[in-house]
C-alpha cells in the first residue's frame, strides 16, 4: 500500500517537474550545459591520470634503455678482459633488463594508444554535445518565435471576430451621428433665417446718425466748424484754382 502511495507521489512530482521543464526550457538547457562542463572536468581529470601513467612508462623505458647499454658495455668489457663469470652475470642481468624493457615498451605503446583514443573520444563527444546544445538553443528560439507568432495570429483572429461582431453597433453609431449632425445643421439654418437683417441695418444707420449728431453738438460747443462730407475733397481743387487765378492776375498788375 505504501509503495503504491509512493508511486503516486512520485508520479505527481514527475508531472510537476515535467511541467516546469516545459515552461522553462532555457533553464533546463543551462542545467545540461553545467552538467556537460562537470563531465568534461571529470573526464579531463581521468585523462590527466592516464597521461601521467604514460609519462611514467616513458621515463621507465628510457631508464631501462640506459641500463641495457650499461650492462651490454660491462658484459663486453668483462668478456674481453677474461672475466667470464662477471661477464655471464652481466649478460643475465642484461637479458632480464631487455625483457623488462620490452614489457614496459609494450605497456607504453598500449597506454599511449589508449590515451589517444580517449582524447579523440572526448573531443568527439564534447563536439557532439556542444552541437546538440547549440541546436537546442536555436530550436528554443524558433519555438519562442513560433509561439509569439501563433499568439499574434490568434489575437488578430480574435480582433477580426470582435470587430466583425461589432459591425451592427458601428452602423447604428454612424446613423446616430449623422442624424444628430443633420438636426444641428437644420437648427443652424433656421436660426440664421430667423434673423431680421433689415432691422440690423436700420440699427446700424441709427447708431451712425446718433454719432454724427453727438459730434456736431461737440463741435458747436467748442466753436469748431465742421466740414461737410465731400467739401474736404473739393477744398484742395478750389484752392488750386484760386492759386491759378492769382498767378494769372499777377503779371497783369505788373504791366
Amino acid at each position: 500500500m505504501f509503495k503504491r502511495l509512493g508511486n503516486i507521489i512520485k508520479g505527481f512530482f514527475g508531472l510537476f517537474v515535467g511541467g516546469l521543464e516545459k515552461k522553462n526550457p532555457e533553464a533546463l538547457l543551462e542545467v545540461e550545459k553545467e552538467n556537460l562542463r562537470k563531465q568534461i572536468s571529470e573526464f579531463n581529470k581521468g585523462l590527466a591520470s592516464h597521461a601521467g601513467l604514460v609519462e611514467r612508462l616513458i621515463t621507465q623505458a628510457k631508464k631501462l634503455g640506459r641500463e641495457e647499454e650499461e650492462l651490454r658495455a660491462k658484459t663486453g668489457a668483462n668478456l674481453k678482459a677474461g672475466n667470464r663469470a662477471a661477464a655471464a652475470e652481466y649478460a643475465l642481468k642484461l637479458k632480464d633488463t631487455e625483457k623488462e624493457h620490452d614489457t614496459v615498451q609494450q605497456q607504453l605503446e598500449e597506454s599511449e594508444k589508449r590515451y589517444q583514443e580517449l582524447l579523440r573520444a572526448r573531443d568527439v563527444t564534447v563536439k557532439e554535445a556542444k552541437d546538440k546544445i547549440e541546436r537546442l538553443a536555436r530550436d528554443i528560439d524558433d519555438m519562442k518565435l513560433q509561439k509569439a507568432t501563433a499568439e499574434l495570429n490568434e489575437m488578430a483572429a480574435g480582433m477580426v471576430t470582435e470587430i466583425g461582431g461589432a459591425g451592427d453597433t458601428l452602423n447604428r453609431l454612424e446613423g446616430i451621428v449623422e442624424e444628430e449632425r443633420t438636426k444641428a445643421a437644420g437648427r443652424a439654418r433656421v436660426a440664421k433665417d430667423a434673423l431680421d437683417l433689415g432691422d440690423i441695418d436700420q440699427k446700424v444707420s441709427e447708431q451712425d446718425a446718433l454719432a454724427e449728431m453727438a459730434l456736431a453738438e461737440f463741435a458747436a460747443a467748442e466753436g469748431i466748424e465742421l466740414e461737410k462730407s465731400g467739401s474736404a475733397e473739393s477744398a484742395p481743387s478750389s484752392g488750386a484754382a484760386e492759386g491759378t487765378s492769382e498767378g494769372a492776375m499777377g503779371p497783369v498788375k505788373e504791366s
